[in-house]
């Protein structure tokens, strides 16, 4: 880890530990410097990223507060705390990626395994999905996303929609499942078509807002932290800390649907909500639709330790939705670098477009 990533880690735990209290100033980037034995150039990138992410406030002349909260109970927005992202514009999302994406490397990827694994490719998958792509996966959640996971908490599966409707099966039918209201509407329909029941919660300016979160009688809160479709907001820290307390309090889970947050135009893609809740009560899923191409049906599920003998006495007995040379493949792709390479090829372009230099 950077040294810069390392003292942001220091930092922001010791704001969510309640060292530094809402609303104090945190000492100032000389001092940080000189206590950690660091420059005041990595002390800047660290304070940067703890802004971006709505941990700190910067005041001209005055220096950094405290903006993150954590109350015992639901806690209205205050005024000075991080606003919503703006959503990114539609020609930055739909212009020019496709001709960004490696694709004589891909076709260079799906000859290798072809060369390499030969008739294993016809071999059936094992349940979660194959051992290659779910610990290609796991190295990368832990180097992009901060997320220690092992590959046998990694579930692969076609697609979000299959994902969703996987959820419901483990989850229960007969629960409540709260979404954000707007949302992409093929969520609710496919938790209602596998016979679910939703309740939808208005948002706010940084997330659902903290009067519906105490409003509903929801057991599974499933959210789209950054930039939710389609109001394009992210939520802020405090309002990650909501969420998490509010599953804690429910004795709930949330299902963190990350289909977009590689592609932030931020210096690092934000804390998910998995990698702040340490106590089992975030699943989190994401797919390659985004990042790849929608024609790519591949799409996984990470289960907190908790969860994994639930998913596996419900839903082990199915089969792997995704082929074997499908995941043979994007496991090769994500474990050569190409993956990553095409996801910052994207980001330089955005942030290009965007006004966005860091």
């Amino acid at each position: 880890m950077n040294a810069y990533m390392k003292l942001y880690v220091n930092l922001r735990d010791a704001i969510t530990r309640g060292v530094y209290d809402y609303g104090t100033k945190i000492p100032s980037k000389r001092r940080i410097a000189d206590q950690k034995g660091t420059s005041i150039i990595t002390v800047e990138h660290a304070l940067s990223l703890l802004t971006e992410e709505g941990y700190i406030e910067p005041r001209e002349r005055s220096g950094c507060y405290v903006t993150y909260r954590e109350d015992s109970s639901y806690a209205a927005p205050r005024p000075h705390e991080r606003k919503a992202a703006p959503p990114v514009k539609a020609e930055l999302r739909d212009e020019g990626e496709r001709d960004l994406f490696p694709f004589s490397a891909f076709a260079r990827t799906m000859r290798s395994v072809l060369s390499d694994y030969g008739r294993k490719i016809l071999d059936p998958s094992p349940s979660r999905g194959c051992e290659e792509l779910r610990g290609a996966l796991s190295r990368y959640l832990a180097r992009s996303r901060g997320m220690d996971v092992s590959p046998e908490q990694i579930l692969i599966g076609s697609g979000a929609e299959y994902i969703y409707g996987l959820n419901v099966q483990v989850l229960g039918r007969d629960r409540l499942y709260a979404l954000e209201n707007p949302s992409y509407d093929k969520i609710r329909k496919v938790y209602e078509a596998n016979g679910a029941r939703t309740d939808l919660l208005t948002m706010g300016e940084d997330g659902i807002e903290s009067g519906e979160l105490s409003r509903t009688k929801a057991y599974v809160l499933h959210v789209t932290p950054f930039n939710s479709f389609p109001s394009g907001i992210t939520a802020s820290a405090s309002k990650r800390a909501e969420y998490i307390r509010w599953a804690k309090e429910r004795g709930g889970y949330i299902i963190e649907d990350d289909f977009d947050s590689e592609f932030t135009l931020l210096s690092k893609p934000e804390d998910t909500l998995f990698s702040l809740a340490p106590d089992g009560l975030v699943i989190y899923m994401n797919t390659f639709s985004k990042t790849i191409a929608p024609s790519i049906r591949a799409g996984y599920l990470v289960l907190p330790r908790s969860c994994m003998a639930l998913y596996e006495k419900k839903a082990g007995f199915y089969s792997c939705t995704v082929p074997v040379y499908d995941q043979l493949v994007l496991a090769e792709f994500i474990d050569n670098g190409d993956f990553e390479r095409h996801i910052n090829r994207v980001r330089r372009r955005r942030r290009k477009k965007s006004g966005n230099y860091f």
